[in-house]
């Protein structure tokens, strides 16, 4: 099965194409609002704390909100959550918001992705089955990268031409784009028939979770490798306070803004293709700890303030090593039952979030300080020592998960 007999297909090709226009829009809206906080601020501290509300709220969402897609029309839930997102973000672009209502207005934004997120997947396998599922879903993960660097790169030239105002009036069109080609693309399907069994509370499920993952000492180092995003990811919140040092024209800011967030994205897409195309799966689990420790590596640079050019390399880097998380996750996959996965994701995903948005958060409050540049070092390092850890206690439970996806393979 093809990508392009994939997306033949009409129904998937909405799907996709709804998809595309949202991400972009989502990585749109962060420059945009990293450069609106930064220029009424002038305030790292504040320009973190917007970029990270655009992480904390699925970790609400996510348990809260998702059972919506259960109980619901899929492609009602979506559209709904589509035209909602929109009034929101052209709120957001009215000239003049307080900052407090700014950062309400983007908490409510980003929390309308859980329940729109839950409808796409769930709706997914409905569209596709069998060997179709595996591309589409292989299709719609390389658009996620592909729409962060266009978001993030494209969206610091825009501004600098439109302004942050307009920029956020474009997302709200991108997410009516979105309702509307879901309306026209997607046929209505019933809502999905639910039993009448009770379902466990939120607390009962998570505690599961917890003893599930954390009971085990090969998914704990797994979790911690998934993790550690926390601490490559925070350059991308204070971004626009580091460009700010990079350039001495105010106008050119959101740019090099722009330019810093694309460069991560960039690098984990190539490292994900050379690391996934060339690379035999035993080779990947034995690597995972060295690309750990790349990604946190070349940020400690940074201390020496580097030119442009240099950092954007570094922060290259940095995204190319962000492709052991596929050997992570393959191996997460093989060691968790097949019937307790989803309960484990969905702890892990939320952690994952937690963690890039904490990192983001602290962040922020350590560039108001220290300086942007100083801080990038400074998560760097601390991320090394922890990948360094972690690429240790890996060599021990590495070659027990190496024997076990030889013998799937052979059989």
């Amino acid at each position: 099965m093809t990508y392009g007999e994939i997306i033949a297909i009409g129904e998937f090709r909405a799907l996709w194409m709804a998809q595309g226009l949202s991400l972009l829009g989502d990585q749109l809206s962060r420059v945009a609002l990293s450069v609106l906080v930064f220029q009424r601020t002038e305030s790292p501290l504040a320009t973190a704390s917007v970029y990270a509300l655009t992480y904390l709220p699925p970790i609400i969402g996510g348990p809260l909100l998702s059972a919506l897609a259960d109980r619901h029309a899929r492609r009602h839930i979506m559209i709904v959550c589509d035209l909602l997102r929109a009034l929101l973000v052209a709120l957001m672009a009215i000239p003049g918001t307080p900052f407090a209502a700014l950062c309400a207005l983007v908490f409510c934004v980003v929390l309308l992705s859980a329940p729109f997120s839950a409808a796409r997947a769930a709706l997914l396998p409905e569209i596709l089955e069998g060997d179709r599922y595996v591309v589409g879903s292989a299709l719609q993960n390389m658009t996620n990268q592909g729409a962060q660097m266009l978001g993030f790169a494209l969206g610091g030239a825009l501004i600098m031409g439109m302004g942050p105002y307009r920029a956020l009036a474009l997302d709200a069109a991108t997410y009516l784009a979105s309702a509307l080609i879901l309306v026209s693309g997607i046929r209505r399907r019933p809502a999905p028939v639910r039993d009448d069994t009770a379902s466990p509370s939120m607390w009962t499920m998570t505690r599961a979770g917890t003893r599930l993952v954390f009971g085990d000492g090969r998914l704990r180092t797994l979790v911690m490798f998934a993790w550690l995003c926390g601490f490559y990811v925070l350059p991308e919140g204070i971004a626009t306070p580091y460009a700010a040092t990079l350039t001495d024209d105010p106008e050119r800011i959101s740019f090099v803004a722009g330019l810093l967030m694309a460069a991560m994205p960039t690098g984990t897409v190539v490292g994900a293709f050379l690391f996934g195309r060339y690379v035999t799966p035993s080779s990947r689990l034995r690597l995972m700890g060295w690309l750990a420790m790349l990604t946190c590596a070349p940020l400690i640079a940074c201390a020496v303030r580097p030119p442009l050019v240099v950092v954007l390399v570094l922060w290259f880097l940095s995204g190319v090593g962000g492709a052991y998380q596929l050997a992570a996750n393959a191996a997460f996959v093989q060691c968790v039952p097949a019937e307790r996965r989803a309960l484990a994701f969905g702890l892990v995903h939320s952690g994952l979030l937690a963690s890039q948005g904490v990192g983001i958060l602290v962040g922020g409050a350590a560039a108001d300080r220290l300086g942007p540049e100083v801080v990038v070092a400074l998560a760097g390092a601390a991320g090394l020592l922890l990948a360094a850890a972690l690429a240790v206690l890996w060599v021990r439970s590495r070659q027990e998960i190496i024997e076990m996806a030889r013998t799937e393979t052979s059989a």
